[in-house]
């Protein structure tokens, strides 16, 4: 496949040098194919798709890679088994395709399976819904095997007993435990850290992904950039214009109606529930397809999630989850759990809003999670709803309507067999030998761990966190971050535990400090 040519094209290095020569060379040039706003996972997706297809694309962001709702999720690359519990079969079969996708082609290095785990309790679950669990685990086996995703990359569901299950999840509860139904489902490692490969991988084919930029007086063949960072604008003209800024489209395109739900997360240390490996699933009292989750994480935390609730009001730049989601949460997983959480055992906690179409009433829990490419009458292609497992393929639709209604001189879509940086196959990757580099820095970075490691020391970034001083350096070196704040609460997720984002903040400005001036 040819890469657009540029002076940057070929290279997945995203630095500040880089930002600033290409603002100049979109100044002199400012005509192009497509423009993105949003640099999120949809918009990242949308620029990798465009650009592998030959077209000369800008992505911009008015923040920073992966700033908004694409940082927040469960980090599930999820077969659609609740969606399936609800009708909406073709819905849960997209999310099964690329979910496989994921998984086998475009990066399985930050995705890895994850068990989950309905424990067999009394009082847990309704009569009967533990043989409705067990049907809706078959069913997604079955979406599973339509996807093609082999057994070797997601096990099919089986029913372990009360000893392999606290070998799961040592934290459940024993008594009347009478074993546990186990499914399995893809997780990645970090939810920012896939936009921020997608946007590498988009740069190396020829994009011009730029941070710190905000677009204004947005037409479907036009918008002013503002640099955040120096004030200045330009015009630019594009063949389309695809808004994929998610909870904020309707900023730029009025046109579009949207009504946002949040979902909350709460993390604890992982060893307050016993170092589990598989996610403890727990049924929402009262609901036949809703759960909550306590999810391994990365830097030994476990996520309690989530919620579903209507959000509505002005889009806040990060939105905080209330006491009430908190204490939910709480109170659904304690009745899976031997001792109880409390308020105390919370290190952490964030939310994120969905993008969700708005049909009329009724709760947000029922809205379609399908996507949607709208036209607005000034012309602007807007992608919304959806979620983080189906990006590629929203990605897709949107640069097909694109070509469609421009005309644009695009080759077809061939993100589905696109490795990303990181992943087998990808160019710039290269397996480590075992035990070369830290287990936590090659789960986070693939076949570029060594590539990292030689950005800096091995040491981590502050006691007790796995976070090397290499990846810091890397963050600045290799992926777009201009500032610590980047680094802290995208390039890593060290800022996602107050006091641990405070031991290491000195040490990361100093490092983020000496590469800016390099």
């Amino acid at each position: 496949m040819t890469i657009n040519a540029g002076p940057f094209a070929g290279t997945t290095r995203l630095t500040s040098r880089r930002r600033e020569l290409e603002l100049d060379a979109l100044a002199a040039a400012p005509a192009v194919d497509l423009l993105v706003i949003g640099g999120g996972v949809t918009g990242a997706g949308v620029a990798l798709d465009a650009a592998a297809r030959g077209l000369r694309v800008v992505l911009v962001e008015a923040r920073d890679l992966a700033f908004g709702t694409s940082r927040w999720s469960s980090k599930l690359v999820h077969g659609g088994l609740r969606y399936l519990a609800s009708g909406r079969i073709g819905v849960a079969r997209e999310s099964a395709v690329e979910r496989g996708v994921l998984m086998t082609r475009t990066a399985p290095h930050l995705v890895r399976p994850l068990p989950q785990l309905v424990p067999l309790l009394p009082g847990l679950l309704r009569p009967g819904q533990a043989s409705l669990v067990r049907a809706g685990f078959l069913a997604g086996d079955a979406l599973r095997l339509s996807a093609g995703t082999p057994g070797a990359v997601l096990p099919r569901m089986r029913r372990v007993d009360a000893t392999r299950a606290r070998q799961l999840v040592p934290g459940v509860r024993a008594v009347g435990l009478a074993g546990a139904l186990v499914a399995h489902d893809g997780q990645l490692v970090d939810d920012a850290r896939l936009v921020v490969a997608l946007a590498r991988t988009a740069a190396q084919y020829g994009a011009t992904v730029l941070t710190r930029v905000r677009a204004e007086q947005v037409t479907g063949t036009s918008a002013r950039l503002v640099d955040g960072l120096t004030g200045q604008s330009l015009d630019v003209t594009a063949g389309a214009v695809v808004n994929a800024t998610g909870v904020w489209a309707g900023e730029v395109d009025p046109s579009i109606r949207l009504r946002p739900s949040r979902g909350t997360h709460l993390l604890v240390d992982a060893a307050a529930l016993g170092h589990p490996v598989a996610a403890l699933t727990v049924p929402v009292p009262g609901s036949t397809s809703r759960f909550v989750f306590a999810l391994p994480q990365q830097l030994g935390r476990v996520a309690i999630g989530l919620t579903d609730e209507d959000a509505p009001g002005p889009i806040p730049d990060e939105p905080q989850p209330t006491d009430a989601e908190l204490d939910f949460l709480l109170d659904t997983v304690n009745a899976a759990l031997t001792t109880a959480l409390t308020r105390a055992d919370v290190r952490g906690a964030y939310a994120g809003l969905r993008p969700l179409i708005d049909t009329g009433g009724g709760s947000t829990a029922d809205l379609s999670r399908q996507h949607a490419v709208l036209e607005s009458p000034s012309g602007v292609i807007t992608v919304v709803g959806g979620k983080l497992t189906t990006y590629r393929r929203m990605a897709e639709d949107a640069v097909d309507t694109a070509v469609r209604l421009r005309e644009l001189p695009a080759r077809a879509c061939w993100t589905a067999r696109l490795p990303l940086v990181g992943a087998p196959g990808h160019r710039d990757s290269r397996p480590a030998p075992e035990g070369a580099v830290p287990a936590s820095l090659l789960a986070r970075h693939g076949g570029t761990a060594r590539e990292v490691l030689a950005a800096g020391g091995a040491e981590p970034i502050a006691e007790g966190i796995d976070v090397t001083r290499a990846e810091i350096a890397y963050a600045v070196t290799h992926e777009g971050a201009l500032d610590a704040s980047d680094v802290l609460d995208r390039r890593t997720r060290i800022g996602l535990v107050a006091p641990d984002a405070a031991r290491a903040r000195a040490a990361v400005e100093e490092i983020v400090g000496e590469c800016l001036a390099r």
